[in-house]
């Protein structure tokens, strides 16, 4: 039941549209897609992913007014630890989420646990 949760969440993240026939077609390719029971989501780790996602619009607009506001020259490449064992599908919206802020990028996504981050922030003043 997490999974098919989960991947309604990502049909609604990428399509913003909450129409009856966008829900019914969300709702017909979460059931078709095929299941892997090897990596089953939890509902405490979407339940946290969900409240993350609301957490990260606010955020998302604040970082867009710095950018806008104030120029960020300096650009870093970090490296984020991926939290414990995740899913297919949980791994999908961390790097969503990340992504989706305007300051940060995921460039790559290392198996061994870790994201490969893009940032730019403001030159830091001597």
């Amino acid at each position: 039941m997490g999974d098919i949760i989960l991947r309604l969440v990502i049909w609604f993240l990428l399509t913003a549209n909450f129409s009856v026939a966008n829900i019914v077609i969300g709702i017909s390719i979460a059931l078709l897609l095929p299941r892997t029971y090897a990596s089953h989501t939890r509902t405490k780790e979407l339940l946290w992913a969900l409240g993350k996602i609301i957490m990260a619009i606010p955020q998302a607009y604040k970082e867009a007014i710095q950018l806008i506001l104030q120029p960020h020259t300096e650009e870093e490449v970090v490296m984020e630890r991926v939290e414990g064992h995740r899913s297919p599908g949980l791994i999908f919206l961390d790097i969503f989420l990340i992504t989706f802020t305007p300051k940060t990028i995921v460039l790559k996504y290392h198996k061994d646990g870790w994201y490969e981050v893009h940032l730019v922030k403001r030159r830091q003043r001597p």
